[in-house]
């Protein structure tokens, strides 16, 4: 369960690797109930403990070893959509089999404080084509409570409407899909 955001006295949280959920203070929502927001950060009740959560933070659960498997819903399109975190802040993914890598706009990079200073640039081909990217390293990559390390990823030079969660990170997991739903579960 992570914060994602806070709008005015409502946090937008991610819980169970789910899409975000905005709740107002005294709603819950899969055992997490709000009980206040602070400024840039919430006191949450957790299935009985409470919790205080700054933005982009997590809260360390019963999973913290990285085992439970995340489930994604598939949205009406057939996409498994995603709130992740990169280096701790949150991201949108869509998960995409056919992406090498994570793949990120220009707009994101710029958001998550990467340094492309020393990235190496290359060609990648796209569903729109070739595109000119910037290769790189990503310290910590987390979907629900599945956390990876040194993870590829590519910037792309424009914005991009999501993050792609590629297979830089999907090969780290068992994936299985039964019908409209995605199971991950982080292999090594």
């Amino acid at each position: 369960m992570g914060l994602a955001g806070i709008l005015g006295s409502k946090a937008i949280l991610v819980i169970d690797g789910g899409a975000p959920r905005t709740l107002a203070v005294g709603q819950e929502y899969a055992g997490v109930r709000l009980l206040a927001v602070q400024g840039d950060s919430v006191q949450v009740d957790i299935d009985g403990k409470r919790r205080s959560l700054r933005v982009g933070q997590n809260a360390v659960g019963e999973a913290a070893s990285g085992n439970a498997p995340v489930v994604l819903t598939a949205d009406g399109q057939g996409h498994f959509q995603t709130t992740g975190f990169i280096n701790g802040v949150p991201i949108r993914f869509l998960v995409d089999t056919g992406a090498t890598s994570i793949s990120l706009g220009a707009s994101d990079a710029r958001r998550l404080g990467l340094d492309l200073s020393k990235a190496e640039r290359g060609i990648s081909q796209t569903a729109n084509g070739q595109a000119v990217v910037q290769r790189i390293k990503l310290h910590t990559v987390k979907v629900g409570d599945i956390v990876v390390h040194n993870v590829d990823g590519v910037v792309h030079s424009q914005d991009m409407p999501f993050a792609l969660l590629g297979m830089s990170f999907l090969n780290r997991t068992d994936m299985q899909r039964e019908g409209d739903t995605l199971t991950l579960k982080k292999r090594f």
